[in-house]
């Protein structure tokens, strides 16, 4: 089995496998050129995430600069995804965001993690875990989702939350760790 292969499947695998850096490199090349657009380029950020992103919905917006490992290449937009600037994606696995998703300022989503054994660490391998958040999130700014989380929808994260366990859905949670403070109601703060 390739470190492709091994790295697709979840498994331990070395990042630094010539196979995977060659790909890589193609993405982050990309993500370079998308962080030199003028804040205006609408056109050319949209056909930007259509084309590198493992799929984008409609009317996607990322203020620049944006990070991520692969360019996006393994991320998955639904449609109306707005993320403010300094947008973090550590997607050597894969992220899937629902549509209607806003994220804060700073905001770092990482799938990859490293093993606990220090003789694998010290090989340098990583294994990926996906992380899913559902549609009508809000992910306030500087909040931080390690691998492998899924975060339900309607959900709201406090600024500067670190997202380690599952959120459930329609739920407001903050901290660190992030907790559930409590439910959400569909009709809250609306006027009747």
């Amino acid at each position: 089995m390739t470190e492709y292969e091994r790295m697709e499947q979840g498994l331990n695998y070395d990042p630094c496998d010539e196979e995977i850096m060659q790909e890589q490199r193609v993405y982050q090349d990309r993500l370079w050129e998308f962080n030199q657009l003028k804040p205006a380029d609408f056109a050319a950020k949209e056909a930007y995430m259509k084309e590198n992103f493992a799929e984008c919905g409609e009317r996607c917006y990322i203020e620049l600069p944006f990070h991520a490992n692969w360019g996006g290449h393994h991320v998955h937009f639904g449609s109306d995804i707005y993320a403010n600037s300094n947008f973090t994606l550590v997607d050597d696995g894969h992220i899937y965001v629902g549509d209607r998703v806003m994220f804060g300022p700073n905001v770092t989503i990482a799938t990859a993690n490293h093993p606990p054994e220090p003789e694998l660490r010290a090989k340098g391998l990583q294994y990926n875990r996906d992380v899913r958040i559902g549609e009508n999130t809000w992910i306030g700014a500087g909040a931080i989702i390690v691998p492998g989380v899924v975060i339900g929808k309607n959900v709201v994260i406090g600024a500067g939350s670190i997202v380690t366990k599952d959120i459930p859905d329609n739920v407001l949670a903050v901290g660190n760790p992030c907790r559930v403070i409590r439910h959400i109601e569909s009709k809250e703060n609306t006027e009747e």
